[in-house]
Formats: C-alpha cells, sequence, structure tokens
C-alpha cells in the first residue's frame, strides 16, 4: 500500500514556497516606473512601424517557423545513428541515406513553394 501522506507533505511544501517566493519578489522588487520608453514595442533594434504590439503578421513567418522547426527535428534523429554507426553497417549507412534524401525532397518542396521567404505584410 501506497503511503500518500509524503505526496501531501510535498504538495503543501510546494504551494508555501510558491507563495513565499511571490511574497519575497514584491517585496524587494524596484518602484515601478512606467514611461512611454517602456511601454513602447520593440522589435529586434529596428523601430515598429505600427505603434502597438497588437499587429497581424503573414502566415509564412508561422510556416517558415513550423518548416525550421520540422527540419530541426529531423535531424536530430542522426545522432543516434551516429552513435551505432558501426554496428548497423551497410544497412544503417543506406536508412540514412533515404532519411536525408527525404528530408532533401521535402526541403526542395518547401523551397519551391516559397515558405522559406519571409516578406512582411503590413496593413
Amino acid at each position: 500500500m501506497i503511503n500518500y501522506w509524503y505526496f501531501f507533505l510535498f504538495f503543501i511544501i510546494t504551494i508555501a514556497f510558491s507563495i513565499g517566493f511571490l511574497l519575497f519578489v514584491a517585496l524587494i522588487r524596484f518602484k515601478r516606473n512606467v514611461h512611454d520608453d517602456k511601454t513602447f514595442p520593440y522589435e529586434c533594434g529596428v523601430d515598429p512601424v505600427t505603434p502597438t504590439a497588437r499587429d497581424t503578421y503573414s502566415i509564412r513567418y508561422y510556416l517558415l517557423t513550423l518548416v525550421f522547426i520540422i527540419f530541426d527535428v529531423e535531424t536530430v534523429f542522426l545522432f543516434p545513428w551516429a552513435v551505432i554507426n558501426d554496428q548497423l553497417g551497410w544497412f544503417g549507412l543506406i536508412e540514412v541515406f533515404i532519411f536525408i534524401l527525404i528530408l532533401i525532397f521535402g526541403y526542395i518542396y518547401a523551397w519551391k513553394a516559397e515558405a522559406l521567404e519571409f516578406r512582411r505584410e503590413i496593413g
């Protein structure tokens, strides 16, 4: 039988620590100085086109991000192959070439579909 007392105690300690930490930060924080420079939206060192942060962006920005994440995650799968490369022999080498070929075809498709180009549409 599992003794749930330890889980309950851990839960209480976690809640107490969280509330205590928030109170501690509230006590030591600096005085809040709110002025135009702090509330102005900042875009990577470039002055923003619109004065509000609630601006619409093209869907191409999100597509570019998704394509990057997909290719980044897929290339992570090459690490386990590199670790046991000598054990797989020719079979592993052919498999990784097929995998890379599929990635290259996906990259070419994204390039031809202009998913890798980012043009900001304003308005």
